[in-house]
C-alpha cells in the first residue's frame, strides 16, 4: 500500500516538473493553417463560421474544410459541432483557438520573435 502512495507522489512531482520546465511543443504549420489561425485570432474568442467563410473567401471551400479539419484533429482549434464536412456545416458552427496551445501557436506564427526576445533578455540579465 505504501509503495502505491509513493509511486503516485513520484508521478505527481514528475508531472509538475514537466509543466514547469519550460519545455514547449514544436508546432509546424502550413500556409493555409497559418492564414486560418490568423483569421481566427489567438485570443480564444469564438468566431462564427459564417464570418470565417466570408474572411477566408480566397480559399476554396474544400481547402478551407481540409485545413480546418486538420486543426480540429490536432486540437489547436475547437468547435461547437463535431462533424464539419461541408461549407454549410462551417457556416453553422462556432470556432475558437484552443488556449492550451495559444503560446505555442503564437510562436509558430512568429518564429523569430521569441528568439530575439530571449536574446534581449540574456544581455540585460
Amino acid at each position: 500500500m505504501r509503495t502505491v502512495g509513493l509511486a503516485n507522489k513520484v508521478l505527481d512531482s514528475a508531472s509538475i516538473r514537466a509543466k514547469n520546465s519550460g519545455v514547449s511543443r514544436e508546432i509546424n504549420l502550413s500556409g493555409g493553417e497559418i492564414t486560418l489561425l490568423k483569421t481566427l485570432g489567438l485570443s480564444g474568442a469564438a468566431v462564427p463560421g459564417s464570418a470565417l467563410l466570408e474572411r477566408m473567401a480566397e480559399l476554396e471551400a474544400g481547402e478551407l474544410i481540409d485545413t480546418l479539419d486538420g486543426l480540429l484533429t490536432m486540437g489547436y482549434v475547437l468547435a461547437n459541432r463535431v462533424n464539419i464536412r461541408t461549407a454549410e456545416d462551417v457556416g453553422r458552427a462556432m470556432f475558437r483557438v484552443n488556449q492550451s496551445y495559444a503560446r505555442e501557436l503564437r510562436e509558430a506564427l512568429h518564429p523569430g520573435h521569441r528568439e530575439s526576445h530571449e536574446r534581449r533578455r540574456r544581455r540585460r540579465g
